[in-house]
């Protein structure tokens, strides 16, 4: 076999040697200790992390509530103020005073206005049988004094000759008030009637002179007008009205023409004024209620009348009556709720003439208060800008509040806004 096959062999020399490292002795106690070093590298690294993690969101949390304090502290400016609730002083009165006024607005005191206003109402009766009869006519006047700054008394009947020639007289007493002090003369109205009954006495507007001043100076200088027509004056055969019809029908125009008169002035009363609806009289005298003939067998029944009112200031009523009564009054504005509301009595009342009154004496009545009011703009400048604590100090220079009550935003601002803008007053006036 061995001569069939040849085997190669290899020599020393073709052979190559490899050499292998030497690897080092793995050491089991030796590796451990790396590799817990390693880990401990890694947690002091991460642990790094996350401490500084944690400052971060320390940081974050402190910034925000740094921010929300500021933007607090911002709108706290924005939106502070001050609000003041402030109770008047107030008394309860149980008024019963006796008061005098005069009709001179420039005299010292309490003073009246004296309204006057006319009117007539007319209606037809059914008549009667025919029988004669005479009617005087009758009118208003408008009688002036140019003649000197004294005023003129002229008697009831005083007689006026008119631009027609015919004789009229005067209903009333009255007394002519001199010139003004800017000259304009000074006149009074009244009414007057023909001396004797006629239609010859009826006329348009007329003037009229004072026969008992003539051939003196006076005689040029008191004049009269007529204010509008005179009319009624009736001579003839007329129907017959029983005295009963005839005073029914007075009282029912009467009561007409005084509703309407007091509705008119009423509504003319301006703003600041009070007219009392007991201090309104009307006048209605015997001549001014006239029968005249109508058609168809009837009667016509004219009555005129006068509304005489006393108007007062209701601002110097006030002052009088807290004079009167609250005690050291030193003419604080105050004002009286219900005053309007006072019973009112004229003294002496069938002696008064309404047509030339100067002074009255009346009473008022009723229960009511007195209110002092507060000057809110005053008392918001006084504030401005001073401290919380000087607050009760600047109550006291204010007699006319009897408490209040102060809010200060924010809570903890020690002391008023700077502008008149943030501060609220509210003044609780009793109703």
């Amino acid at each position: 076999m061995q001569d069939m096959v040849k085997v190669k062999t290899h020599t020393p020399a073709s052979i190559k040697i490899i050499k292998v490292k030497e690897r080092p002795t793995i050491n089991a106690e030796s590796f451990s200790d790396r590799k817990k070093e390693k880990i401990r590298e890694r947690e002091i690294v991460y642990g790094g992390v996350k401490k500084s993690s944690k400052k971060s969101k320390y940081r974050l949390f402190f910034v925000a509530f740094i921010s929300v304090l500021f933007l607090l502290f911002a709108l706290s400016f924005l939106f502070s103020g001050a609000k003041i609730t402030i109770i008047p002083k107030v008394k309860e009165i149980q008024l019963n005073d006796n008061l005098t006024a005069t009709k001179d607005l420039s005299t010292p005191g309490l003073s009246f206005d004296l309204v006057v206003i006319s009117g007539e109402e007319n209606k037809s009766i059914q008549g009667g049988e025919m029988k004669d009869t005479t009617i005087k006519a009758t009118g208003t006047i408008i009688v002036y004094n140019s003649y000197n700054s004294s005023p003129q008394m002229l008697d009831i009947d005083t007689r006026l000759e008119g631009s027609n020639g015919k004789i009229y007289k005067t209903s009333n007493k009255i007394t002519v008030p001199g010139i003004t002090k800017d000259g304009k003369p000074g006149n009074v109205e009244v009414g007057i009637y023909g001396a004797e009954g006629g239609e010859e006495y009826n006329s348009t507007p007329l003037d009229f002179k004072i026969l008992g001043f003539k051939g003196t100076p006076k005689y040029s200088k008191f004049y009269a007008r007529s204010k509008g027509d005179i009319s009624g004056g009736f001579k003839g055969k007329s129907p017959v009205v029983s005295s009963l019809d005839k005073a029914s029908a007075v009282n029912e125009l009467k009561a007409i023409l005084e509703t309407k008169l007091v509705k008119k002035v009423t509504d003319q009363i301006p703003s600041g004024f009070i007219l009392y609806k007991d201090a309104v009289f009307t006048s209605i005298l015997d001549k001014d209620i006239t029968f005249s003939p109508d058609k168809d067998n009837k009667v016509s029944v004219k009555v005129k009348g006068t509304l005489y009112g006393f108007l007062f200031d209701e601002k110097k009523l006030t002052k009088k009556i807290a004079e009167d009564i609250v005690d050291k009054y030193a003419g604080e504005d105050i004002y009286i709720p219900n005053i309007r509301d006072m019973s009112f009595v004229l003294a002496d009342k069938e002696n008064v003439s309404f047509a030339d009154v100067k002074s009255i004496n009346f009473t008022l009545t009723g229960t009511s208060k007195i209110i002092w009011k507060v000057d809110q703009t005053s008392f918001i400048n006084d504030v401005l800008g001073k401290k919380k604590t000087e607050f009760n100090q600047i109550l006291s220079k204010y007699p006319n509040i009897d408490s209040a009550e102060l809010v200060l935003r924010p809570f903890w601002k020690s002391s008023f806004p700077d502008k008149s803008k943030s501060i609220q007053v509210i003044v609780n006036y009793p109703k």
